[in-house]
């Protein structure tokens, strides 16, 4: 089958690119001398977690339990839960532990350490640290850090694993040097939060970070055990916005077709709205944003000049050119295009699989994925 014979909207994935993105990082993290633990939550994929786990030992993050156990399913135990862990979700988390997966979880909280101490499974658990962006975690140098670690420690039935963060603030930098800076928050974070419970005679073996702006421009990471980069397996454009790749590096796009002309109006439509493409609009924050999504020639996904999407209903997606004026009589009704995502995570979520090409049109294969939590 070729792209010109699926039904649309589709998911299309190019594994060519997919599979120099996974290089790429997979080089830069052993050559920082640390793990690479990839967060599969992008993907959500066996199969891009298997090209991104190549030639290196580190497991996977996931961002659900759901995740975790289709992961777990096809193979892979050494998982990491990288969002905070509440007390009713215990009993799931115990009973993967128990069919055999090396199940690390988080949590922030005095009171949610205490009710995995007292959980009958067998835990462990990483103490989430706050290095800048305020959303989830203890400051390193926190009274709650060691509070947590004892209550842990002191179960004698769960394990402190050790600590991880996430530098979330990096979305916001805009330059290589922004974005280093935010690393070394992150580095300085973990290793210092680390360095503590050690001095309060607690293990702490592992000391983990992640994002993939600060992976990409990381000085060093001393102290550091892992990284947990995510989006770079696609890459989309609000990281070609802020200089962590370049559009040719996008791997996900979606495959639309031309359904309407309205050429007094300068706009036409295609099949794939708010549903097919999410409404996420993080270019706007950017020199150039975006709008929806960058329209691309369907066989060469090169993008067509000037054209974006600029508004979405759910099932419809307005394209207007924002330089120049729309080449009508190249995209007549039945045209297909593809769409190069503002954000891969969200845009996948709406499917089912992955169509995969190799730099082509034709399609190779076809990749499922999880859903749900």
């Amino acid at each position: 089958m070729k792209l010109d014979q699926l039904k649309t909207p589709a998911l299309i994935l190019d594994r060519s690119r997919l599979t120099a993105n996974t290089v790429a990082m997979t080089e830069r993290v052993l050559g920082l001398g640390v793990n690479l633990r990839p967060h599969a939550k992008t993907a959500k994929s066996v199969d891009v977690a298997r090209l991104a786990m190549a030639g290196h030992f580190g497991g996977l993050t996931v961002s659900t339990l759901s995740e975790a156990a289709y992961f777990f399913g096809h193979g892979v135990t050494d998982i990491t839960y990288a969002v905070c862990m509440t007390p009713a979700k215990l009993d799931e988390a115990a009973a993967l532990v128990e069919q055999g997966a090396d199940l690390k979880l988080l949590t922030d909280s005095p009171d949610v350490a205490r009710a995995i101490a007292s959980h009958d499974g067998r835990h462990k658990v990483l103490i989430e640290i706050d290095c800048g962006e305020h959303r989830t975690g203890v400051a390193p140098d926190s009274d709650e850090l060691l509070e947590i670690a004892s209550l842990v420690s002191a179960s004698g039935q769960a394990e402190l694993a050790g600590v991880l963060t996430h530098g979330g603030h990096s979305y916001d930098c805009r330059g290589p040097e922004q974005m280093a800076a935010v690393a070394e928050d992150e580095r300085a974070a973990v290793v210092l939060a680390a360095e503590r419970l050690r001095g309060a005679g607690h293990a702490c073996d592992i000391v983990s970070v992640g994002s993939t702006p600060t992976a990409t421009y990381a000085r060093h990471l001393e102290g550091v055990t892992e990284v947990r980069p995510g989006v770079y397996v696609f890459q989309d454009l609000f990281q070609a916005g802020i200089g962590v790749c370049a559009l040719d590096d996008i791997a996900v796009t979606v495959l639309a077709t031309v359904n309407a002309q309205r050429r007094k109006q300068g706009v036409l439509y295609i099949d794939a709205g708010g549903l097919a493409l999410s409404k996420d609009r993080s270019t706007q924050a950017l020199d150039q944003d975006c709008g929806y999504g960058l329209v691309c020639d369907a066989e060469t996904c090169q993008p067509i000049p000037g054209l974006q999407v600029t508004g979405v209903h759910q099932e419809h997606g307005c394209v207007e050119a924002v330089t120049g004026d729309i080449p009508f009589d190249r995209l007549p009704v039945g045209t297909r295009v593809r769409i190069m995502p503002n954000h891969a995570c969200m845009t996948a979520a709406a499917y089912g699989a992955y169509n995969v090409i190799d730099g082509g049109t034709e399609i190779i294969d076809t990749w499922d994925r999880c859903t749900g939590w």
